[in-house]
């Protein structure tokens, strides 16, 4: 998947922006191991609902599958898992850093452009 930082940061983030799909994420951490069929009982969706959840996970790297004849088995991909992590904390961090040093205001930036060097 060749995308810049943020294009990807936002898909991986839509892709968990959803209760059943969160729920999905969990199930497999806990189970930490494929799953087939396990995971359309432990919800209460269709088995075409969870389908197009699982489809979303996966085009977002964020879980693999593979399919065997009828057999669909998804793992979580956890490498993506800890970059998005990482992804994330640094956004939150640099969001933080700005609150504590805020940019410089445009007005104050054009008069430092006008002072002789």
């Amino acid at each position: 998947m060749d995308m810049p930082d943020d294009d990807l940061l936002a898909l991986r983030l839509r892709a968990l922006a959803h209760p059943a799909r969160l729920a999905i994420v969990r199930a497999l951490a806990a189970a930490d191991r494929c799953q087939c069929g396990e995971i359309v009982r432990g919800l209460t969706l269709a088995q075409s609902t969870v389908s197009q959840h699982l489809k979303v996970l996966k085009e977002a790297g964020l879980i693999t599958g593979t399919i065997e004849g009828p057999r669909s088995c998804y793992c979580l991909d956890r490498e993506s898992l800890a970059a998005l992590a990482t992804q994330v904390g640094t956004l939150f961090a640099a969001l933080d850093d700005g609150r504590r040093n805020p940019a410089p205001r445009a007005d104050a930036l054009v008069s430092s452009l006008s002072t002789p060097i």
